[in-house]
């Protein structure tokens, strides 16, 4: 067996009941916008993934990370279900960025293409993720993920469920 050498990470959240305590009490534009400049704490998943920056504006979200080892998959390339988070998430805060106040939505699906390999040498990667159509209970959106170079190297399309939130 060859030995290697370990590695570790250490990562860090706030508390994410400040941010869904506003959920149902502010847009969804500004809520995103909030957790975007720092003034909310963003969701765990976002540190847990290491997402480097967000931006919103209405009907369109705009993620960034940087490809690290931690994201890897057996075979040396960033793990699908990271690729997935990040999609999932742009395509469903870009949905949540035309939300009024008192209203959330929930992923009903996520349909994935991959197109190209990611690595630590992708670089910066980009997801955009913009709202089709939506309607008075469901909402259609999609997310491209975009390498350094600005290849397209993954798609998504998320069907949501808008539903009144609890006041």
């Amino acid at each position: 067996m060859t030995q290697t050498q370990s590695r570790s990470r250490t990562f860090t959240w706030d508390d994410p009941s400040i941010t869904a305590a506003l959920a149902g009490r502010r847009p969804g534009l500004d809520l995103l916008r909030a957790m975007g400049d720092g003034q909310l704490p963003r969701p765990p998943i976002l540190a847990l993934v290491d997402v480097e920056r967000m931006t919103a504006d209405e009907g369109r979200v705009v993620f960034w990370l940087r490809p690290q080892e931690f994201h890897y998959n057996p075979i040396g390339g960033v793990h699908g279900g990271v690729i997935a988070t990040l999609l999932d998430s742009a395509a469903g805060c870009s949905v949540h960025s035309t939300l009024p106040a008192g209203v959330g939505y929930t992923t009903l699906d996520l349909t994935i293409k991959y197109l190209r390999p990611v690595t630590v040498r992708s670089g910066l990667l980009r997801a955009e993720g913009s709202v089709l159509s939506k309607g008075r209970r469901t909402a259609l959106a999609q997310a491209q993920l975009f390498g350094e170079d600005g290849s397209l190297v993954a798609h998504a399309t998320s069907s949501c469920l808008l539903f009144d939130m609890p006041q």
